[in-house]
């Protein structure tokens, strides 16, 4: 009988062979806000769809693996979403082939219906696994946990996350439901452990706080693509010397004690976020490139077909800038700083108005963001955005009445109704004597809430900060429509 000598060479060929390292490329944006067009931040353009399509289209042909995600936020934010609903964002994220996006609080600010129509015309899933949908007509199976995404030889799993404020911030309706952030989580990902994927990527609209504190409770996470708090990470030069709030990539250790990254792209477009991450034959992240997020700037050249999009899809927004919104039956001065008018009066009450439920009791104005008056007569969206052109964002701060009394006497600030600030008299908070011990719930302007006009008390305090997202000027033209025919008259509140 002859002996069959098998070679340890030949058993080791036989034997499961284990999988090398691989990279994935995640290029990322977030709270993007409808910015469809570039903005200009102390002079200088940051943003566009067209330009973000040509940085796209680069790293997608240039870089390993590449996967696009979305942080959410895509709605809300300029005339752009007002005429279109989301239907301009998702032509373009479709067109340039986003993969998974995050359910953010914007998303419901029209209802379920308005994000429905969105969701059916997307070529990617909305993801949100502390979500439940089941019960709602218009939304049922069109916000999933998570999704799988091949990319070359590997399958990556992606979860998704919505902030755990969401019903308070934003208007989803009696059918959407919200479940424990930490457990819908975990589920999703352990779910997508059960079909061997190794891989686990979360896309999430909770800020940038909570997702340090998410990534650190989860087992088996290993990047979270961010959103909600417009975070800016690294060490990207910006226009004013505007600096991160973090590194990019943030480094934390998730439950097992294995490496997990959390990322950002600040808001708007204005970057865009790219980073190459190495995961060993286990799916656990071993390196990462030390790229940061690249501004958007002019020098980029605009993707043709992306560029042509927008110019159609503008002609309607330059309609509506005509498009009477209301009528007032008597002159509206600006009003010089220092002396509270019938204009600084409408413009604190709208932002009240628009933010009230969310617990707001007071909104404060700085002098200098009146920027023009209003004759008697009609009142167009042009007329209205001459008087609003800054696009802030309606930011809600926890202050104390002593924080409040710091930032009265630091700065020129107009009250909304209920409340005053007159010289030399009794300051009165949401109908009431000011209470220093008292926390207030206060909307603010971006502007001011960063420490505009030397405000510092306002950006360093310390009592929860939401960006809702809303703009000013959404805010007073909703108001203008609501409240026509003005008839205003200084209530001389300051």
């Amino acid at each position: 009988m002859k002996r069959c000598w098998v070679s340890i060479a030949l058993i080791l060929s036989c034997a499961p062979i284990a999988l090398a390292n691989f990279t994935v490329t995640f290029l990322h944006t977030n709270d993007l806000h409808s910015h469809v067009e570039p903005v200009k931040i102390k002079g200088v353009e940051l943003g566009g769809y067209a330009r973000q399509a040509t940085l796209i289209k680069k790293f997608r042909n240039e870089s390993p693996n590449p996967i696009l995600l979305n942080g959410g936020d895509t709605f809300q934010g300029t005339l752009f979403f007002n005429v279109y609903l989301g239907l301009a964002d998702v032509a373009f994220m479709n067109q340039v082939g986003y993969q998974a996006m995050a359910a953010g609080n914007h998303e419901f600010d029209r209802g379920p219906k308005v994000l429905a129509d969105f969701a059916r015309l997307a070529a990617f899933p909305i993801l949100a696994a502390n979500l439940d949908v089941s019960s709602d007509p218009d939304l049922k199976g069109l916000i999933k946990p998570s999704t799988i995404i091949t990319v070359g030889t590997e399958r990556i799993g992606v979860v998704g996350a919505v902030t755990p404020d969401l019903m308070d911030i934003s208007s989803p309706g009696d059918n959407v439901k919200l479940k424990d952030l930490i457990p819908s989580l975990q589920q999703a990902i352990d779910d997508l452990k059960k079909q061997g994927i190794d891989k686990i990527v979360m896309v999430s609209h909770c800020g940038f706080g909570l997702e340090r504190e998410v990534a650190q409770k989860l087992h088996g996470l290993d990047v979270i693509v961010g959103g909600h708090s417009h975070t800016l990470l690294g060490s990207t030069p910006l226009p004013g010397d505007i600096k991160g709030s973090g590194k990019y990539p943030t480094v934390v250790k998730n439950a097992d004690g294995d490496t997990a990254l959390v990322l950002q792209a600040w808001e708007w477009g204005k970057v865009f976020g790219k980073i190459e991450v190495t995961f060993d034959d286990q799916g656990r992240v071993t390196k990462w490139s030390d790229d940061q997020p690249i501004a958007v700037t002019a020098d980029i050249a605009e993707d043709p077909i992306v560029k042509a999009m927008v110019s159609a899809l503008k002609k309607p927004i330059e309609d509506l800038s005509n498009k009477e919104v209301g009528r007032t039956e008597l002159d509206i001065p600006r009003n010089g700083p220092g002396r509270q008018g019938p204009m600084a009066d409408m413009i604190t009450d709208a932002m009240l108005e628009a933010t009230k439920t969310m617990g707001s009791v007071v909104a404060f104005m700085n002098a200098g963001g009146v920027r023009s008056a209003l004759n008697a007569g009609t009142i167009t969206y042009g007329d209205a955005i001459s008087v609003q052109p800054f696009n802030n964002t309606l930011v809600l701060i926890d202050l104390t009445g002593e924080e409040i009394m710091k930032a009265l006497a630091s700065g020129v600030l107009y009250v909304s109704k209920g409340s005053s600030n007159k010289a030399g008299g009794e300051i009165t908070i949401a109908g009431a004597p000011l209470d220093k011990a008292r926390v207030y719930r206060c909307t603010f302007n971006s502007f001011v809430a960063g420490g505009g006009d030397g405000l510092t008390v306002v950006r360093d305090a310390q009592g929860k900060r939401t960006d809702t997202g809303l703009l000013d000027i959404d805010a007073f033209i909703e108001y203008i429509k609501t409240h026509t025919p003005l008839k205003p008259k200084g209530e001389g509140r300051g």
